[in-house]
């Protein structure tokens, strides 16, 4: 089996695992902020495995993005909406997210209430899973 589409299986069943646990992760940090839960240990493996997920997932796109014969010069992928999803607005867009989700990771650590730490989680990992969202090549998800 060829590398690329060893790669693009894994990437395309992570993305799966980290749509699921970003939205796992920001539901319970918004339901928590309402009902003033103090964050716990779980709270805390929820966010983490949100975490190494998306970074596993960029790990794939990255090794997916040079191995792949969709990627083609910037010059030319402009010209066409589907070529310039995947070589340029794909990439660039959840790259920006996966930095939102790390920051949003890092800013819960730095707060020593328990409540508050739910807010980084809250904003950045939402933020994060909005940006995946709207860069997903829905139409070959669904093909």
């Amino acid at each position: 089996m060829d590398i690329n589409v060893i790669v693009k299986e894994a990437h395309s069943g992570v993305a799966y695992l980290v749509i699921i646990l970003l939205l796992i992760a920001s539901l319970n940090a918004i339901i928590a902020l309402a009902t003033k839960r103090e964050f716990v240990e779980r709270d805390r493996k929820i966010g983490l495995f949100a975490l190494i997920f998306s970074h596993i997932q960029l790990l794939l796109g990255l090794i997916l993005y040079f191995v792949s014969p969709l990627v083609v010069s910037l010059g030319s992928a402009m010209k066409d909406s589907t070529l310039r999803l995947y070589a340029l607005e794909h990439p660039l867009v959840n790259i920006i997210a996966i930095v939102l989700i790390t920051i949003g990771w890092s800013k819960h650590k730095k707060i020593a209430d328990g409540n508050a730490k739910f807010k980084p989680f809250a904003i950045f990992y939402t933020l994060g899973l909005i940006l995946i969202l709207s860069r997903i090549p829905w139409a070959v998800w669904f093909a």
